[in-house]
């Protein structure tokens, strides 16, 4: 069974996890301040969750979801993912991060910074355009008519693949949103999809959004 590495295990992280779980993958919970903050986490999740480490989690994980805040990007640990395929939940927000000059003039993107990091790993950009809360309620069977559908961005075909592939299993389609530069531009911060698409946040349950609906604001960036 494939498992799933948490390098980041809060609203978007804890989701994923939560997602994961349900669709029978085995969770490797991980964050800055150690196993021991996700114990009632890994307790909920069942016998499928453990809390390890960062570089345990980065080692244990078939697939590595990180999502932790940008300006801690360069903490990930590159040796374990080498070889590996990178779920970048990751997105820009100068308030919190600091002004990165690179992103200010629009010569890179948050997941270049990362992929330039993880240099033997393949990143793969998604879940950052998407409320907690509406990544929580709008999974779907695979078939379902109001299956809602997210926007996937890598350099590596084969990634992106199986990305696609990990996204149907917890109930979500796939938009392909082409490469991490240009593709992720598409749907970070101040565009169409990032949000949009899905419902405001005062709605919990969120609107599910098909993939034409997520196609078309992509492409309206």
């Amino acid at each position: 069974m494939t498992t799933i590495g948490m390098i980041g295990s809060g609203h978007i992280g804890g989701t994923v996890a939560r997602l994961a779980v349900a669709a029978g993958y085995d969770v490797v919970l991980s964050n800055s301040r150690g196993p021991q903050t996700l114990a009632d986490l890994a307790a909920e999740l069942g016998p499928r969750a453990r809390a390890g480490t960062v570089a345990e989690a980065a080692a244990a994980g078939d697939l590595v979801l990180v999502s932790v805040p940008l300006h801690a990007y360069d903490s990930v640990p590159p040796e374990p993912l080498s070889g590996k395929v990178v779920m970048d939940t990751n997105n820009y927000y100068p308030e919190r991060d600091g002004q990165i000059e690179v992103l200010d003039d629009g010569s890179s993107t948050s997941s270049e910074l990362l992929q330039r990091h993880l240099a033997g790993a393949q990143v793969v950009k998604v879940f950052n355009n998407i409320y907690f809360m509406h990544l929580g309620s709008l999974a779907r069977p695979a078939g379902a008519a109001d299956r809602t559908a997210l926007p996937v961005a890598s350099d590596d075909p084969a990634a992106k693949a199986a990305v696609t592939a990990f996204l149907d299993a917890i109930g979500y389609d796939a938009v392909d949103a082409g490469p991490l530069g240009a593709g992720g531009r598409k749907y970070q911060p101040d565009t169409p999809a990032y949000g949009t698409p899905y419902g405001p946040f005062s709605n919990e349950l969120g609107t599910p959004a098909p993939a034409a609906a997520v196609r078309a604001a992509v492409e309206a960036a």
